[in-house]
């Protein structure tokens, strides 16, 4: 069988993603060293050819998204994750994440955040316990090294698994800039900020999906805070820590697994938030915002179609009974 070029489809809103993200691979090259760019090529290399070898056969190009779910994919990864690790999880994430639902923009969940999750729980050692530290031995930081010194007590490696094992916080500065360490792309919560207006200005993300998690996160945040409970930080500490911005900002604004109604994306990215803070204080898991995600994905479908009936509803009980009142 002859095999022909790869081709694929121009997605311009995709494009946009990218041109959002370079900040946040250049400074993920900062702190933790060329690595990363060896990392994105393969793991994007293994995500085209488990996305084209279903479309192969019908001659349907491949979706540009597939680099962009790639690329996400790695920001979500310690820097240390193997090329194999990354490799397995890519290649699930586009296989059962996407394609087994029928391929681009049929898929009910984020095929980045299916992968993550997938290597999470089957090889946790590289996504829990192998940290590295930031490079900061430089000025010109790891744009002279390949890859950072590895964090030899794992209790204190992120700033959530610090919090979590002894109750301290890291310095604000740190966490706003990145000098920490944690995933490749989660660290630098002032580059996430700025991508996330880049995209709303652009149009490229809808507002309520990122602000609802935003204040999601807020208000579970201060229930528990006035509640007194210890295993919530305080709302700054939880949002410049761990990846609530960066899951806020290019998760959950996923266009084709977040609801498509207003209404259900303020209720979808409220319960995104939510549900990270209780994860992050009562669960085994540092993190929480991986889960909560797919969870809000299970109910997108569900949310649309609530609010669709509850407006049909508002529309028939608004609109007047015209052989009624002929009859009357």
């Amino acid at each position: 069988m002859k095999i022909g070029p790869i081709k694929f489809m121009k997605q311009d809103l995709m494009r946009r993603v990218i041109y959002a993200l370079i900040p946040i691979i250049l400074a993920s090259i900062y702190y933790f060293g060329w690595r990363v760019i060896p990392l994105m090529i393969s793991t994007s290399f293994f995500g085209v050819m488990a996305e084209w070898s279903f479309k192969r056969s019908t001659g349907k190009p491949v979706s540009e998204a597939v680099f962009v779910t790639s690329i996400l994919f790695v920001l979500t990864l310690p820097p240390k994750t193997p090329y194999w690790v990354a490799a397995v999880g890519i290649i699930f994430g586009i296989v059962f994440g996407k394609e087994v639902f029928g391929g681009f923009g049929r898929n009910v969940f984020n095929p980045a955040l299916v992968g993550r999750a997938f290597v999470y729980v089957s090889f946790p050692k590289f996504l829990t316990i192998e940290w590295t530290a930031p490079i900061r031995d430089s000025i010109f930081g790891g744009f002279t090294r390949y890859i950072g010194p590895t964090i030899d007590t794992v209790s204190t490696a992120t700033p959530m698994l610090t919090f979590r094992s002894t109750g301290q916080m890291m310095e604000y500065s740190d966490l706003l800039f990145g000098n920490i360490s944690g995933s490749l792309g989660e660290t630098s919560a002032i580059l996430i900020i700025l991508a996330g207006a880049y995209l709303l200005y652009t149009k490229t993300a809808h507002k309520e999906s990122m602000l609802g998690v935003l204040i999601g996160f807020l208000g579970m945040t201060l229930v528990f805070n006035v509640l007194s409970i210890s295993q919530v930080p305080n709302p700054i500490f939880g949002f410049l820590s761990g990846g609530i911005l960066f899951s806020a900002v290019f998760m959950a604004t996923d266009p084709i697994s977040a609801p498509k109604t207003k209404e259900a994306r303020w209720i979808y990215g409220i319960m995104i938030g939510s549900i990270t803070v209780i994860i992050r204080g009562f669960a085994l898991f540092a993190g929480g915002v991986m889960f909560a995600i797919l969870i809000g994905n299970s109910f997108a479908p569900l949310l649309d179609e609530s609010v669709k009936a509850l407006k049909a509803h508002k529309k028939a009980k608004a609109t007047p009974d015209k052989g009624g009142a002929a009859n009357g």
